[in-house]
């Protein structure tokens, strides 16, 4: 039987179109607004936590984000990334941690839970910039190269 052209990387990237979304990492505290329907109205309710981990499968992609409740009761809940419920994410803070998955904050309690913040400075923006603007003109190179 031959193949159908169909791959695990194919399906998964079938679908995955660019969101508009901030970038965000691990570490991150952002606010996830999620469309919520009840009945027949429809209401946006924002979720604000830290993001713990990511999961990046192509349109399977998801994030958790954690956030403290009321009675200090911890909260996380996993979203999909390509979710259509998921109507905007907004970055409130930088998070400066080492780790790819942040599970170790579920033990730690008050203040220990804390995530450090990560300091950007007028060079780091300067060098981002330029580093958008570099690969920006490789595309574009990339790209006149390929047409001719």
């Amino acid at each position: 039987m031959k193949a159908q052209g169909k791959t695990k990387e194919t399906i998964l990237a079938h679908g995955a179109v660019d969101r508009g979304f901030p970038s965000f990492r691990v570490g991150d505290t952002i606010a996830v607004t999620q469309r919520i329907r009840e009945g027949n109205k429809e209401r946006a309710q924002i979720f604000e936590g830290d993001v713990i981990a990511m999961k990046k499968r192509g349109i399977a992609s998801t994030f958790t984000v954690r956030k403290i409740g009321a009675h200090s009761i911890a909260v996380e809940r996993i979203f999909p990334y390509y979710s259509p419920r998921i109507s905007g994410v907004k970055v409130i803070k930088h998070g400066d941690v080492r780790r790819a998955k942040l599970y170790y904050v579920r033990d730690r309690i008050g203040k220990a839970a804390r995530l450090r913040e990560k300091v950007i400075t007028k060079q780091d923006v300067a060098r981002s910039q330029e580093a958008k603007a570099a690969s920006a003109a490789a595309a574009a190179k990339q790209s006149t190269d390929k047409s001719s």
